[in-house]
This record gives structure tokens, C-alpha cells and sequence, in this order.
């Protein structure tokens, strides 16, 4: 049983037992049935308050993003292993490319295990700029029930995603979306992973460019213990909206790009090329740091 149900029994077993004593104590001193009652009523409303407010309170506190975990970071992609243009793109300065910064909700944590895309959201940056008006957002049917432990994350409910069209459709629009875009997403492998199992059977296929924002931030501030993209947009100073939601994410990790292009122009990362060089040497840093 739950934390939030314990509490709530509690409050409920709490106020029987205050109208029991209260109504047996006025009818012993005052004989007065009556006034019991009202006071017996009077606990019931200031009850129903309590209940009402420590329930929202839990639910609250379920769905802020400040105390929910991040998500796992994932390794298992080689950032070099990226065969579309990347010739062509190489020497590229990095400020004059065309970014899609995406991200994915989904039904859990392991897509190889039969987890599936619930949403799917992304913003096109060009010549350094968040394109807020160009934005995609599509929820996404699973053909499976979404387990509890994952609403608590992003909110979605299997009634929410029943009218929606599976990732065959989806994804196709998504891929018309990027066009030959370069991918930026945070803990990119995670969410490239479920797009790389959907090829087969969608047709979609992205073998795009991609970035990942949580590599650079190791890159950049190899000496901060946490990069999750909460711990980054604060160092940032990004007002976080929409948290955990696939079009609220890339928002957020596309003010973060943003901002570390210049960062990364200072230290000598001006290209493509160097970007993916960096990215790629802290993968290795990154798994090292996990083993202490």
C-alpha cells in the first residue's frame, strides 16, 4: 500500500474516531443529542478539507518534476556510426546547421524488452535560434497498456493514446518533420533506440546526424556530478515548462544547445566535425565516472 493511501486511511480513521468521542461526550455532559450532531458534522467538513488538500498535496508531489528521477543515461551508441552526410556536414560550422532537438515518453525504460513510444515531440533550431513556432507533437498508441509507474512520470493514460495512431503513422510524419536536419536530443541514445526498433517495421528510417546534449555538458563541465537535464537547464538558468513532456523536453534541451554553442565556440568547437569528436571521447569518460 502506498505512502498517499496509508495517509488518507489514517485522516478517515482519525475523524470516525473524533465523532465518536465528541458525540459521546455531549450527550454525557450536555444530554444534548443535537449538539453532537452538529459537531459531529462540523469535524466531518473540516475532514473532507484535510483529505481534499493532503491528497492533492501527494499528487503534486508525484508529478513534480524536481523530485522525480532522471532518467538512466544509456550508452549503447556509437555517435561515429552516423553514415548520412556526415562527409558533407563535417566542417560545418556548427551555427549555420539545421538542428531537430527531440524527445520521447514511453512506456517504460527498456526498449528492447517490448517498451514502446507514447509520445514523440521536436523543434527545429536554424542559424542559432529556437524556432518555437516550428514544433512537432504527437502522441503515440502503443498497442499496449502504460504502466502506473510510468503515468507518474508523463501523465499519459492508456485513455489518452486509445483515438491515437500507432508509430507506423507517427513516425513517418516525425520523419518528414527532421528531413536531413542533424538529431539533438538529451541522453540521445535512449530515445534513438526506439526509433532505430521501429525502422523495420515503420519504414522510417533516421540515420541522421546526432548530438547528445548530456555528452557535451560532460565535455563542458566535466567537474559537475549531476547532467541530467533538470541539474543542466538550472546551471543554465532555464526556466524548466512542461517537464517531461516529449515537446517540453526538447524545448528545454534546445535553450540548453543553444547556449552551449557558444560555450563550445570558446573552447575551440566551432565544427560538426568536433562536436561529435568531443561528444564521442566523453562516452568513455562518462561510463568511468558511473564505476566510482
Amino acid at each position: 500500500m502506498s505512502l498517499r493511501n496509508i495517509v488518507l486511511i489514517g485522516i478517515g480513521v482519525l475523524g470516525l474516531a473524533a465523532i465518536v468521542a465528541v458525540g459521546a461526550l455531549t450527550w454525557m455532559f450536555a444530554g444534548n443529542i443535537w449538539a453532537g450532531v452538529w459537531v459531529g458534522l462540523f469535524i466531518v467538513l473540516v475532514q473532507a478539507v484535510v483529505w481534499r488538500v493532503v491528497s492533492r498535496g501527494f499528487a503534486a508531489h508525484e508529478h513534480d518534476h524536481r523530485v522525480l528521477p532522471a532518467r538512466p543515461e544509456f550508452f549503447d551508441f556509437d555517435l561515429f556510426d552516423q553514415p548520412m552526410n556526415v562527409e558533407e556536414l563535417d566542417g560545418m560550422p556548427l551555427k549555420t546547421l539545421s538542428f531537430t532537438v527531440f524527445d520521447t515518453e514511453t512506456t517504460g525504460l527498456r526498449p528492447s524488452a517490448g517498451d514502446e513510444m507514447i509520445s514523440i515531440g521536436g523543434v527545429r533550431i536554424a542559424h542559432n535560434e529556437v524556432l518555437s513556432e516550428v514544433t512537432f507533437s504527437r502522441l503515440i498508441n502503443p498497442g499496449r497498456s502504460i504502466p502506473k509507474e510510468s503515468i507518474r512520470f508523463h501523465g499519459i493514460t492508456d485513455i489518452m493514446v486509445a483515438a491515437e495512431p500507432p508509430a507506423t503513422e507517427v513516425l513517418h510524419q516525425f520523419r518528414e518533420f527532421v528531413e536531413d536536419s542533424v538529431l539533438i536530443a538529451h541522453n540521445a541514445a535512449f530515445d534513438m533506440k526506439f526509433l532505430k526498433l521501429k525502422e523495420a517495421e515503420t519504414g522510417a528510417v533516421f540515420n541522421n546526424i546526432v548530438l547528445d546534449t548530456l555528452l557535451l555538458s560532460v565535455f563542458l563541465d566535466n567537474d559537475e556530478s549531476e547532467h541530467s537535464l533538470d541539474a543542466i537547464a538550472e546551471r543554465y538558468g532555464i526556466e524548466i515548462e512542461g517537464r517531461h513532456t516529449a515537446l517540453g523536453d526538447s524545448l528545454v534541451t534546445a535553450k540548453v544547445f543553444t547556449q552551449m554553442l557558444d560555450r563550445l565556440e570558446a573552447r575551440g568547437i566551432t565544427t560538426l566535425y568536433q562536436a561529435l569528436r568531443a561528444a564521442n571521447k566523453m562516452v568513455h569518460v562518462r561510463k568511468m565516472q558511473q564505476r566510482f
